[in-house]
């Protein structure tokens, strides 16, 4: 920022060499008349350069401060003034020259540097540890007290938005997972099913459901119309070996389409060994007032559709008891979409154990009844300050899920 120039012509005022004031306009003044002038001519000149300095004073202590008091004017005009009288009292001593504070300046700023760059490694190194040999860490030893089912714990691509589908499946394959969800969306490769087998096979990572485009941002993925997007999503689970397609209801402005769709998914899922999950979601609220964004409905139990995914995440923004949703579920529970949740407006998708959702009841409820299907984590990190934060999150959402999925033999 160009600072202002002093009455002197000098920036601020300052001397560039010395790093003292210079003198001001008046003070050269007062040194040309005084010199070589009688003592009453003198006088005369020091009493007008006083009214002089009391002006400038008063000027600039109203410039500065938007009004200036009486009291506060005089005093700048008369240390002014004393400051102009060829009898000062004796100069403070002299300020540090330029160089040497500027080197001591720099010197602080590179030690605070290296002190950031210090805890950010640390920081990160503490991060990195908990990842190494996550599989071995993470899959519990056989016990005889101890069933631990064959369920699959996936990763949903979706977890690593607004990352790429091809980063989910390097995280997922690095940190343990046993497969992937692909959700389609507008990344080109989660549309593209030989990008999809070429990911799959390169990482040695089944794909084990695929997620319908149909949120808000896909409305013009693979097509405009809906029926045809369940057809190519039917096609990309059976070509790429999943067991599982998930669907959400229609949008309530979709009103052909949510007329023919119970109807409709469940002549479709007649018609191949994929399971269509219908998914359970939420009314939209704002501050007061709630919309039924969803037709037939949000609450898909009230449906008689084959086969389910319950979100935990969706049952805490529709304030439900997720257990009795399972409950009414019953065998057609077919995926579980895992994330926590507060309650709150929002669809939070929280690693599993922040919120008040009850993920690990959940959990050991599919643990003790034969679940058949697939876990799989869908959690939000966008909010992840790195990329080591957001492995550490993924990794405590498949400890937690192993941990609970394992429950106590019971002694016959």
């Amino acid at each position: 920022m160009v600072q202002p120039a002093g009455d002197d012509g000098t920036r601020d005022g300052r001397a560039p060499e010395d790093g003292q004031p210079r003198p001001d306009g008046p003070r050269r003044k007062l040194g040309k008349a005084v010199k070589g002038a009688t003592a009453a001519q003198a006088a005369k000149a020091v009493k007008a350069t006083q009214r002089t300095a009391k002006k400038a004073a008063a000027k600039k202590g109203t410039a500065k401060n938007g009004t200036a008091k009486n009291g506060t004017a005089k005093k700048a005009a008369g240390t002014t003034a004393k400051k102009a009288t060829p009898k000062a009292t004796p100069k403070a001593p002299a300020a540090a020259p330029r160089e040497t504070r500027t080197a001591r300046a720099a010197g602080a700023a590179k030690a605070a540097v290296q002190s950031v760059k210090s805890v950010k490694a640390a920081k990160r190194e503490a991060a990195r540890a908990p990842l190494l040999r996550t599989t071995d860490r993470l899959v519990l030893p056989p016990h005889p007290a101890l069933h631990i089912p064959d369920t699959k714990v996936a990763l949903s691509t979706a977890s690593v938005y607004p990352a790429s589908t091809a980063v989910a499946f390097e995280l997922a394959a690095k940190l343990g997972y046993d497969g992937v969800e692909v959700m389609v969306w507008n990344d080109p490769v989660s549309q593209d099913i030989d990008a999809l087998r070429r990911l799959s096979d390169h990482h040695r990572l089944p794909i084990l459901a695929v997620h319908a485009p149909c949120l808000l941002i896909t409305q013009r993925v693979w097509t405009t119309d809906p029926w045809t997007k369940l057809v190519r999503a039917r096609a990309a689970a059976e070509k790429l070996g999943a067991s599982a397609v998930v669907v959400h209801p229609p949008f309530r402005w979709q009103r052909q389409y949510a007329r023919e769709f119970v109807e409709g998914i469940n002549r479709m899922a007649g018609e191949t060994d994929v399971r269509f999950a219908v998914e359970n979601m939420y009314p939209w609220r704002y501050r007061d007032r709630e919309m039924l964004a969803y037709a037939p409905g949000w609450d898909v139990t009230e449906e008689e559709y084959r086969h389910f995914t319950i979100d935990l995440s969706h049952a805490a923004t529709s304030r439900i008891d997720a257990l009795e949703m399972v409950e009414r579920m019953g065998d057609r529970l077919a995926h579980i979409h895992l994330a926590d949740g507060s309650g709150s407006g929002k669809d939070e998708h929280l690693i599993p154990g922040r919120g008040k959702q009850p993920c690990a009841e959940l959990l050991e409820h599919l643990a003790r009844t034969g679940f058949d299907g697939h876990v799989v984590l869908e959690v939000n990190t966008r909010r992840s300050a790195s990329p080591a934060e957001r492995e550490a999150d993924l990794v405590e959402a498949l400890a937690f899920t192993r941990l609970h999925l394992a429950t106590p033999s019971r002694v016959r």
